[in-house]
């Protein structure tokens, strides 16, 4: 019998395990130009305090996603990028699409009209989920950062809500 998960706001107490998950994708090369976490500092000064999340099961953090703005410029205050990741021995479970679904409602309801999110062409996972929740293939950024030695593409994709800016 599956473990219930459920979605809770992320807490400092929480980086550790969220760490450990940033690092397990680090590790896979496709998830992210990062070869290292940051310290919990930087991190949370990096993110939006009122659009981070962890999936829970039995106490234990599986997976995280949070927002980052995009600018500092306040013509852009709506617009965020979205970081979604699921613990190696959670994913295939529908974890990922509970915390980018629950991500996307929360930003919504924070003034959010604009989400978007760089993802490598190899991470076909990641790819699917984002189109499973209404993003849209934006454009491929070519040779956009090297990671050890080499150029990477990443593919752009956004979400823009139906609802919010639109006044």
């Amino acid at each position: 019998m599956e473990n219930k998960v459920y979605i809770d706001n992320m807490q400092s107490e929480d980086w550790e395990q969220v760490k450990a998950i940033y690092l397990e994708g680090i590790a896979t090369g496709n998830a992210t130009f990062q070869q290292q976490a940051p310290s919990w500092e930087e991190w949370d000064q990096s993110h939006s305090l009122d659009c981070r999340i962890v999936a829970r099961s039995e106490g234990n953090v599986v997976g995280w996603a949070a927002l980052s703005p995009v600018s500092s410029r306040c013509v852009y205050g709506g617009v965020a990028e979205v970081s979604v990741y699921v613990s190696g021995s959670h994913m295939g479970k529908g974890i990922g699409n509970v915390l980018l679904s629950s991500l996307i409602e929360i930003s919504e309801q924070n003034g959010y009209w604009t989400l978007q999110s760089g993802i490598f062409p190899e991470n076909k996972g990641s790819i699917h989920l984002h189109i499973k929740n209404g993003f849209r293939e934006v454009g491929r950024r070519e040779r956009i950062g090297k990671m050890d030695g080499m150029w990477r593409d990443t593919i752009l994709f956004e979400r823009r809500s139906p609802t919010v800016g639109m006044d």
